[in-house]
Parts: C-alpha cells; sequence; structure tokens
C-alpha cells in the first residue's frame, strides 16, 4: 500500500478513535501491526490533529471558562459558575500530570504486542456494561445530576492515567464512567468534562513526546508529506466523529460501543496467534 493510503488510513483510525470510547492506542497499535510501525512524530502529528479538532468544537467554552479565570465572566457552566468549573479542569489536570510522570519515573511503557491491548478491549467492554447500568440506576434514584464535584475531577483526573498505562482502556471511556458514577449522571455533562480535561492533558503529553523526539533527532528522515495528510485527516475524522458523539449520546448510552469493543477484543484473541 502506497505511503501516502497508510497516511491516510492512520489519520482516519486515530481521528475515529481517540475520544470515541474504543481506544485509540489499542487501534493503532492494532492497525501497525499490519501497516507498518510509523514513527513517534507521526503519532504524535496525528494525535495533536485529533486534539485540534476537539478545541474547535469547544471553543467557545475554552473562552468562556478562561475569561472567569481571570474574573471576566459570571456565566454557569451545568449549574456550576465557570470559575469553579474551570478550577475542576485544573485539579483533574493536575492529578494526571503529577500522576503520570510517576509512571513514567516507574517505567510504564506501552505494550509491543496486540494481546495485551485484546485483553484491555474486553475488560473495558465488560466495565462499560457494568458501569452503564450502574449509571442508569443512581440517574434513575437521584435523578438527572449535571455538576461536576470536586471528588469527580479527582477521579477523573486519576481514570487518565490508568487508561495511558493500560492501552486499550480508553481515556475517554475511564473518564466518562468515573464521572458517572461518581455522581454525574447526565451523560453530555460527564462526556463535555472528560473531553475538555482531556485537551490540557493530551497537549502536554504531546509536547512532552515531541520535546524528546526532537531531542533525540527523530524528526530526521521524517516522510513530510505523509505526516501532513494524517495530521489533516485525523483532524477532519476527529472534528466529524465528536459531532456526532455529541448528538448520539444525548438520546442513546453507550452499550454499542461496549458490544463492538468485546466482539473486537475477542477477535482478535482468536485470530492472532499465541502472544501476538
Amino acid at each position: 500500500m502506497p505511503d501516502f493510503l497508510q497516511a491516510l488510513l492512520l489519520g482516519v483510525i486515530e481521528g475515529i478513535t481517540e475520544f470515541l470510547p474504543i481506544s485509540s492506542t489499542g487501534h493503532l497499535l492494532i492497525a501497525e501491526r499490519w501497516l507498518g510501525h510509523r514513527s513517534d512524530l507521526f503519532n504524535i502529528a496525528i494525535q495533536a490533529g485529533a486534539i485540534l479538532a476537539v478545541v474547535a468544537i469547544y471553543r467557545e467554552r475554552i473562552v468562556q471558562l478562561v475569561a472567569a479565570m481571570f474574573g471576566r465572566g459570571t456565566a454557569d457552566v451545568h449549574g456550576q459558575p465557570a470559575r469553579e468549573y474551570g478550577l475542576k479542569l485544573a485539579l483533574a489536570f493536575l492529578v494526571t500530570a503529577v500522576l503520570g510522570l510517576i509512571a513514567k519515573k516507574l517505567g510504564f511503557e506501552l505494550p509491543e504486542t496486540v494481546t495485551p491491548v485484546a485483553l484491555a478491549l474486553i475488560i473495558g467492554a465488560v466495565w462499560m456494561l457494568v458501569a452503564e447500568y450502574l449509571a442508569a440506576r443512581r440517574a434513575a434514584a437521584i435523578g438527572e445530576r449535571t455538576i461536576i464535584t470536586w471528588p469527580v475531577a479527582l477521579l477523573v483526573g486519576i481514570a487518565q492515567v490508568a487508561a495511558g498505562v493500560f492501552p486499550g482502556t480508553s481515556r475517554s471511556a475511564a473518564t466518562i464512567f468515573v464521572a458517572l458514577l461518581a455522581g454525574t449522571t447526565w451523560r453530555p455533562a460527564a462526556t463535555e468534562f472528560a473531553f475538555l480535561v482531556g485537551i490540557p492533558t493530551m497537549f502536554a503529553a504531546t509536547g512532552y513526546e515531541l520535546l524528546h523526539v526532537l531531542k533525540d533527532g527523530g524528526a530526521a528522515g521524517e516522510d513530510w508529506t505523509a505526516l501532513a495528510i494524517a495530521f489533516v485527516v485525523s483532524m477532519v475524522t476527529a472534528f466529524i466523529a465528536v459531532k456526532w458523539l455529541l448528538r448520539y449520546i444525548q438520546t442513546h448510552r453507550f452499550t454499542a460501543f461496549a458490544v463492538y469493543r468485546l466482539v473486537l477484543g475477542v477477535a482478535l484473541l482468536a485470530l492472532l496467534p499465541q502472544g501476538g
């Protein structure tokens, strides 16, 4: 397959899977098994494209929060002051940053085989089904809650690190369902918080990795045409995917994503050679 087609395909995969609760890292690891390994700079670029798509979608909310943090806005966000909401985002990010650095120091690395990713997809699917059921019961018992509490913000920060340590878990799935189980029973509110906290988290992680790549001379010999194609495709695809998801969850649960993860995980375990 020509390089530009591979780049286009990987950009589509990243754009679709980065913010849907099905694990972008897991899908890219699987794709690279057949398409070949891509450079760290390439992977950084397509992730950056997906992040920028979410920034574009939430641009008005971001401006509102920034204004509130500097005392220039009094608007509410899902029933709470915008400044308080922004501080809770900051707490979740800080928790992720500290625990993420600890995980790096301890030497946690992404797996090089697909088997652990397949297992994570299956375990994550079961977790999503159970969490969806428990969250629905909680919503029925206490009603629709849109507010993000301080404990929810703390747990979302921890969930982001857990998803990073175990590829296939899905950062969006982990954070959304932690929020739902911890008290934010309205899916759109939980999803928005998860996506907003993902913006600084992913920018920080991307910047951290980029500095290491450039320091080690990882940009030498890069196919810049393929990288540019993948970056743009990832951004456009992520924009469409997130817009669709935000409409979808207004009237649907996340059950379909759990079923997809379960089927994919089982298929991978059945089709791949042992230890693959």
